[in-house]
């Protein structure tokens, strides 16, 4: 029964471990741009956007389907980078190995 305790103790401090790190995401942040720059989005580890950047240049009445397209790929890709970041402070916890429901 020690080797259960042992385990039961070492979950808890994994379990400890990842919402330290849960934490710290929420404050950790990632930045991606579309349109050459004219559009950025700043997205936090815990996959919530933060800010959008547009500049003036790229606001054009006439066309807003394009400013569209690029605040939906800036968005994209900084949501990509935050899940990224996740799994790679995730990784470094598990050592590589995927937990399902973890992130």
């Amino acid at each position: 029964m020690k080797g259960m305790g042992d385990m039961m103790r070492q979950a808890q401090m994994m379990q400890k471990k990842m919402q330290q790190i849960q934490e710290d995401l929420k404050t950790r942040t990632v930045e991606a741009t579309a349109g050459g720059g004219m559009v950025t989005v700043v997205a936090t580890g815990s996959q919530e956007i933060a800010s959008i950047t547009i500049d003036k240049a790229v606001v054009d009445p006439a066309d807003v389907d394009m400013l569209q397209d690029l605040v939906l790929a800036a968005v994209n890709d900084a949501l990509k980078k935050s899940r990224d970041m996740q799994q790679a402070e995730m990784g470094a916890l598990t050592g590589g190995l995927k937990i399902p429901g973890l992130f």
